[in-house]
């Protein structure tokens, strides 16, 4: 069993910047494959970053260029760096965890309870 609490969400102007944190805990998480994902109301979850354990990224399109995700595995925690953001990009983010590579949500084993993100003037 693995344990995520996401952190580091908020209110922010749009062009601002914003890092979120998932901390991870019940056992080790240098093995693990983890992702971001997002949800606004009314529209489903989606996919946003994930980050092998080796370190490979990838990006949904909407992010590339603005977003980076990383882990530090020695304090057993995943980032998401968010720059130049967009209105668009309000909405509940979460951490997940999983032990094989993939960006399908129905795939992750363990989630968080999530972060509101919130871009508004």
């Amino acid at each position: 069993q693995v344990q995520l609490v996401e952190s580091g969400g908020g209110l922010v102007q749009p062009g601002g910047s914003l890092r979120l944190s998932c901390a991870a805990s019940g056992r080790s998480f240098s093995g693990y494959s983890m992702g971001w994902f997002r949800q606004a109301p009314m529209k489903e979850r989606e996919f946003v970053a994930q980050i092998s354990a080796t370190g490979i990224t990838y990006y949904t399109d909407s992010v590339k260029g603005r977003f980076t995700i990383s882990r530090d595995n020695a304090k057993a925690t995943v980032y998401l760096q968010m720059n130049r953001l967009k209105a668009e990009d309000t909405a509940v983010y979460y951490c997940a965890a999983n032990s094989w590579v993939t960006r399908r949500s129905e795939d992750y084993q363990y989630w968080g309870q999530g972060t509101q993100v919130t871009v508004s003037s």
